[in-house]
């Protein structure tokens, strides 16, 4: 990028912040993947006719744009790996509106999803997707990488809440898609389009989110196994027997042993499993289901079933399947977290070619995730610095992603493809499909300026996690 551009650019963001001090530009380098890519000029500013003028310039201009939340991406989302300009959009956290009426919320990318959360609730109302990392990343991100969590088995991913969206095209033109109504199929879907594009498409700058009433009681039922396979098995049979839990969260034995020497709170680290399934609506209907499950799990094979009676109790559990994530982060230096996603009824098959997995490469591998929808997240915790290890890792990786295909599931659930997935889209979509991926792509953004070296794999590129 020439300095006559870095000139150019200062003259539009009059109302903004640029930053082309390296150190400051190293900030904006990574995120929660792997990787490291120094951008050339990184911009922060709130007025959405600013970005738009600067991105026509950087479409004239053949100048790459990487849109940046928190940057709390596991797939690489937001990498510069083209360099050019990183625009930050968490500082676009000004608008944060409930309208009571119209069920629907109103925000800016730069919210966090957790403060949505809050507003929703102080109204008594629910906006359903709760990625784990609600409390530190952004709402743009959360629909750029169309980011679900644990309630997405009873109320579906972030894209059935989105019914609208004000964006920046590649060519710097603001359009709205969709609107304030639940029902819309006026021409073609373009918001549902654009949810899950991973910034590839434009610049959200506006969402709006639909919400829903919020239910009235809920309940915790705590399923013990001795078998990483049974536990599988009983989620199946749970969710076959009429019942439908708002979430359904797996913990094999070694998350719990993780949990247990980062925060003790008496989980069984000498079972193999742990389910965690939550029921809500009316409190009578609840008690009910809550029975049936507990019934279910220990026919399937359930050593012990506990049903948490306080709301203290209920948080304690739910606490730990949240700590997982940084207590397993403390056994090695680095975390590769993945999220292969299956058809649910073969959740206790890929649940057996996990450990088969785990073994045949010698890897840490903990699993976890949200079972339910077939969701599961295999992390995998190693040293980087460790080339030999590290080898086998990215062998095992691969496996994965090799074994969720193979059972009719997908590479990502709610993580997004970014740059660690890109070299296995063609065994998912295959070469035809992959290539009319491109040709949306290519229609919209012709010159490829906007968030480039995302999605699509490079010829010849390949799975490296180490750098």
């Amino acid at each position: 990028m020439e300095q006559r551009h870095v000139e150019e650019i200062r003259t539009m963001i009059s109302r903004g912040r640029i930053l082309t001090d390296e150190s400051d530009r190293y900030s904006y380098s990574f995120d929660g993947s792997f990787g490291t890519y120094l951008p050339d000029v990184v911009v922060q500013t709130k007025d959405v006719q600013e970005l738009a003028a600067l991105v026509k310039y950087a479409n004239r201009e053949l100048i790459p744009i990487c849109p940046r939340g928190q940057s709390t991406s596991l797939s690489g989302g937001p990498l510069p790996v083209k360099g050019g300009i990183v625009i930050d959009l968490s500082v676009m956290n000004d608008v944060l509106e409930i309208d009571e009426e119209d069920l629907v919320a109103v925000v800016s990318p730069g919210v966090l999803t957790a403060d949505i959360h809050k507003a929703a609730d102080r109204k008594g109302f629910l906006y359903p997707p709760d990625p784990s990392s609600s409390h530190v990343s952004t709402i743009g991100g959360n629909l750029a990488e169309n980011s679900g969590g644990p309630r997405g088995l009873k109320y579906g991913v972030t894209k059935d809440y989105v019914i609208g969206l004000e964006l920046i095209t590649p060519q710097g033109e603001i359009i709205r898609t969709g609107g304030r109504t639940v029902k819309n199929v006026t021409g073609y879907d373009l918001t549902k389009l654009i949810v899950g594009s991973e910034g590839t498409l434009g610049i959200i700058t506006k969402a709006v989110l639909r919400l829903i009433p919020k239910p009235p009681a809920a309940k915790t039922v705590m399923a013990i196994f001795d078998s990483l396979v049974d536990a599988g098995r009983a989620i199946s049979k749970v969710l076959s027997s009429g019942i439908l839990p708002s979430k359904m969260e797996l913990m094999d034995q070694a998350s719990m042993l993780a949990v247990e020497n980062y925060e003790p709170s008496g989980l069984p680290i000498d079972a193999e499993a742990m389910i965690l399934i939550e029921l809500d609506g009316h409190p009578a209907a609840v008690s009910d289901e809550a029975e049936q499950v507990s019934k279910v799990c220990s026919e399937v094979g359930a050593r012990e079933v506990r049903v948490p009676e306080t709301k203290a109790e209920m948080e304690e559990v739910w606490q730990a399947r949240k700590l997982v994530s940084p207590a397993i982060a403390r056994i090695k230096p680095t975390k590769i977290s993945e999220d292969a996603t299956v058809p649910r009824s073969q959740i206790p098959e890929m649940c057996r070619r996990l450990q088969e997995i785990k073994k045949k490469y010698n890897v840490h591998l903990v699993v976890f995730g949200h079972a339910g929808d077939g969701n599961l997240h295999p992390n995998i915790v190693a040293d980087k610095s460790d080339k030999e290890e590290m080898g086998r890792v990215e062998q095992a990786v691969a496996e994965i992603f090799k074994a969720a295909v193979e059972l009719g599931g997908t590479l990502s659930g709610e993580h997004g493809i970014g740059t660690m997935k890109a070299p296995f889209m063609e065994m998912e979509l295959g070469a035809a499909g992959l290539e009319m991926m491109k040709r949306i792509k290519q229609a919209w953004d012709p010159n490829n300026i906007m968030n480039p070296g995302k999605i699509f794999p490079e010829p010849g590129q390949k799975l490296v996690l180490t750098e």
